[in-house]
């Protein structure tokens, strides 16, 4: 399915500081501001015609991995470096990550993704709404910043700065709903809220990351799982937003670790039905009617309940949960594989807690939720011909050497 180096280049994000030559309230780190990058990215995608939602995911991917491996580079350093080195950089971004990707989806991955670099022209309109979406991000980061910088000299010509980039992107519906404060700006921030919530909050851990963004490595985990399996377009679309948005109503109702949902009889329907109705109330209505009933669809909310990890079709605007989704490989049947993301959910939790563990930050929280969760993929470890509990067993001898 994937190189392990792979996935600690995703978890590298978690580490790099942005806004570091300013004071800030809270840590503000690039994989966060990615995550938050592609749940704009879709929002502004699904107010646009022709959207290629394969190219937005892997564009925005091959964005993601370009920039986690020139690390220590500013942003605004980092732009201008790439109108003048454009192909040095991109040389050396291949260089490095050829060996952990090269057996992506028989070798094809690595030639779109060598395209995707060289060719500006290619996906234009999915590159426009990811630089967007990315503008977009930053200036939400700019928000916090400025609370506190409101001493520096320079900070209001960099407040003009932000502000006025807006304008390169009014030609999009989605843009000029967030920039005149809609109901979508209200939507963008309460994801945003979700890089305030930390995982495994009860103890100490290296890196720390988000809620925010632990959803966007399970939407890579959930992409590469559907390369693997030679999902369908949709599929693979479908796959991706589940993932990402998979904790999004804990922007309102806070994460609730496993061991207190699972261990109280009957809280997890308590908190299941608290979700939906927050949801309903708070989220639903902000959603453009347009897309509203294929966003609920995403969230897993299907006949009265909600469960983003269930497997499941939406044929004819029917949705029906379903055993195998393999048999439904094609386009028109809207499959999710909630099953393997479920999977892919419960290594971005191991990796999360091997990771710290190797660093020599650990607690029994994360030990014994380490050894549960490996417990769990042991039990169910194939999926489609993916063996995640192989990955679990990989990864684990990867950061103990």
């Amino acid at each position: 399915m994937l190189d392990v180096k792979l996935i600690e280049y995703f978890f590298t994000a978690a580490s790099i500081q942005r806004w570091n030559d300013y004071p800030r309230m809270i840590e503000l780190v690039e994989l966060d501001k990615q995550a938050h990058k592609f749940i704009i990215a879709y929002f502004i995608a699904k107010l646009e015609d022709d959207v290629d939602y394969r190219a937005l995911i892997e564009g925005g991917i091959f964005e993601f991995l370009r920039r986690v491996v020139v690390t220590d580079i500013r942003p605004d350093v980092f732009h201008k470096a790439l109108m003048q080195k454009k192909d040095e950089i991109n040389s050396w971004v291949i260089k490095n990550l050829k060996d952990s990707i090269s057996d992506i989806d028989n070798g094809e991955f690595l030639k779109r993704f060598e395209e995707y670099l060289i060719n500006d022209k290619l996906y234009k309109k999915e590159r426009f709404i990811l630089k967007a979406a990315s503008y977009l991000a930053t200036k939400w980061e700019f928000s916090i910043v400025y609370q506190t910088s409101s001493f520096l000299s320079d900070i209001d010509k960099t407040k003009v700065a932000v502000e006025e980039e807006i304008e390169d992107y009014y030609e999009l519906i989605g843009v000029r709903k967030i920039a005149l404060g809609k109901k979508l700006a209200h939507l963008i921030d309460i994801s945003g809220r979700l890089r305030f919530q930390k995982r495994w909050a009860q103890t100490p851990r290296i890196p720390n990351t988000s809620v925010l963004g632990h959803m966007l490595i399970v939407a890579f985990l959930g992409y590469f799982y559907s390369l693997k399996i030679k999902a369908s377009s949709k599929r693979v679309e479908n796959n991706f937003f589940c993932a990402l948005f998979h904790d999004l109503p804990e922007a309102l109702t806070r994460d609730i670790i496993s061991p207190v949902k699972y261990s109280v009889s009957g809280l997890d329907d308590i908190i299941s039905e608290f979700e939906i109705r927050k949801i309903e109330d708070e989220i639903l209505p902000l959603v453009p009617s347009s897309f509203k009933e294929e966003f609920k669809y995403i969230l897993g909310m299907f006949d009265g309940k909600k469960d983003e990890f269930a497997n499941k079709i939406m044929y004819n605007g029917v949705i029906k949960e379903v055993k195998d989704t393999k048999e439904y490989n094609e386009d028109r049947y809207n499959a999710i594989d909630g099953k393997a993301l479920k999977a892919c959910d419960r290594i971005a939790a191991f990796i999360e807690a091997t990771l710290s563990i190797s660093y020599g930050v650990k607690s029994k929280e994360l030990i014994s939720g380490k050894n549960e969760i490996i417990n769990r993929l042991k039990e169910n470890s194939t999926i489609n011909g993916m063996d995640f509990y192989k990955l679990a067993i990989d990864i684990e001898k990867y950061f103990k050497e």
